[in-house]
């Protein structure tokens, strides 16, 4: 019954849950950025999610901002989804069943990454002509 559960979290459930979100989820998810973070953080199964997970953080967060608005609203959604998928604890799989809890927060990332590569590549290219780094810029050494 488990590998039957996994095996629907696959592209199109992604995208009947990305056509579900509003813009109020973004404002959900973007509220919610530190506990989702530990969360992955936390995770033996989602930590090399860690640095991809900032990245869609900072893209959600501008986009919010109107700074980056040259993204498809699909991969806003998409993003948004993932994310408000990996902080519920009664999704397909409940985090609480040790060793199998995040199996499903894993595999909706990985299919959500294969929608989102191309507009995340955009995003850090235009961050790094911005000269955005993301790092906070010391008055000393400027």
């Amino acid at each position: 019954m488990l590998e039957k559960k996994l095996n629907e979290l696959d592209e199109k459930y992604l995208k009947e849950g990305a056509a579900k979100i509003k813009d109020g989820d973004v404002e959900i998810a973007a509220e919610n950025q530190e506990q989702i973070s530990d969360k992955i953080l936390n995770s033996s199964m989602l930590k090399k999610y860690t640095e991809i997970g900032k990245l869609m953080f900072g893209m959600l967060q501008d986009y919010r901002k109107g700074i980056y608005s040259n993204i498809p609203w699909f991969t806003i959604a998409a993003i948004t989804f993932a994310l408000l998928y990996i902080l519920n604890p009664l999704d397909v799989v409940p985090d609480f069943i040790p060793g199998l809890g995040y199996i499903d927060d894993f595999a909706i990332m990985t299919v959500a990454l294969r929608f989102l590569e191309t507009d995340l590549h955009s995003y850090l290219d235009w961050k790094l002509a911005e000269g955005d780094s993301g790092e906070e810029e010391n008055p000393e050494n400027a």
